[in-house]
């Protein structure tokens, strides 16, 4: 559970931080990484990629986030 928080947190942190140059902050960069995993793990699916280890769940979640984000930004605009 903790771990997930971790992988979470920093995959929200590195998806804000290159959209936006600046982190959101815990829980929202949290929120970032759990919804990014989401949705990075369905997008690599359909695209058959698969990442091992730590390193692999925390680069799936931040391109779900980066994801994300880029879809939040063109919908506020």
């Amino acid at each position: 559970m903790i771990y997930s928080i971790i992988v979470g947190i920093l995959a929200g942190y590195i998806a804000s931080r290159l959209t936006s140059g600046e982190g959101k902050g815990c829980l929202i960069d949290l929120f970032l990484g759990v919804v990014g995993g989401l949705v990075g793990g369905w997008l690599f699916d359909i695209l058959k990629i698969s990442w091992g280890g730590t390193i692999g769940q925390i680069g799936t979640a931040a391109v779900g986030a980066i994801v994300v984000l880029l879809l939040w930004n063109k919908l506020k605009h």
